[in-house]
């Protein structure tokens, strides 16, 4: 037997990265952004709900925002199977790290534990007071909407609450923008799934990974212009094409 970790190098299993994007979550019942059929191509007006400037200027869009929270399917929405092939993947034993660019909290609800998940645009699972920054959690700040709070201050300082989301004028948070270029420098296999590739900075982990001599692996509905980089592009249904991509990666 081999004494010199010959056999533990071949039997490592390589670090995999997956970005997952709005198209992920769609068989969850919550629609993308910038689909054929998203949300910003069918309203482009809700766009503003989402963006700081609109949002913190104008009570009305606020109170629009906390209906569109609450009325929303994100939070009634239930991990798919894509989100489950994922974790599959984890427990075989592959290392895994998850970079999201969803605010659904899906990945964890399917089982990735928390410190294996970096979410890029934060979580609408919480919120924040833009002033004192306290942090609690959205159920209770949607509890006040339902008792007829339109606009819900914070009871700390009566500031501004809003999801603790990154919106449309604000930065990603830099320490989580850095692990997740680390860890595109990293590993051997990227996978981009159900995202556009457009939104950067988070597009351009597609290509940071594809630099550092990582496998690029893009699961999409429509083309992305790190396409040219993949060594395979799969167009098929992220629920069906997912699984059996990560099941291939699964057995090495």
């Amino acid at each position: 037997m081999s004494t010199d970790g010959t056999d533990a190098a071949r039997s490592r299993k390589p670090l995999v990265a997956i970005l997952s994007g709005a198209g992920i979550s769609t068989d969850s019942g919550i629609p993308d952004y910038r689909g054929p059929d998203g949300v910003w191509r069918k309203d482009p007006d809700a766009e503003k709900l989402v963006t700081y400037s609109y949002y913190m200027s104008d009570p009305e869009i606020r109170r629009r925002s906390w209906r569109m929270r609450l009325e929303g399917p994100a939070l009634r929405a239930r991990p798919n199977v894509a989100h489950e092939a994922v974790v599959r993947l984890e427990r075989s034993g592959v290392p895994v790290r998850v970079i999201t660019q969803n605010v659904d909290g899906l990945h964890q609800m399917a089982g990735m534990p928390d410190r294996k998940v970096l979410e890029l645009h934060g979580t609408a699972r919480a919120v924040v007071c833009t002033r004192c920054h306290a942090r609690s959690g959205m159920e209770a700040a949607l509890e006040r909407v339902r008792a007829g709070v339109p606009d819900p201050e914070c009871d700390r300082c009566g500031g501004i609450l809003k999801s603790a989301t990154v919106m449309f004028g604000e930065a990603l948070d830099p320490m989580v923008l850095a692990e997740a270029v680390s860890i595109a420098k990293a590993c051997e296999v990227f996978v981009a799934v159900g995202t556009s590739l457009q939104v950067q900075p988070a597009a351009s982990l597609a290509g940071i990974a594809a630099e550092h001599g990582a496998r690029l692996l893009i699961v999409n509905a429509e083309p992305t212009p790190y396409d040219p980089l993949a060594e395979r592009v799969v167009r098929e249904p992220i629920g069906r094409a997912l699984p059996a991509l990560l099941e291939e990666l699964a057995e090495g």
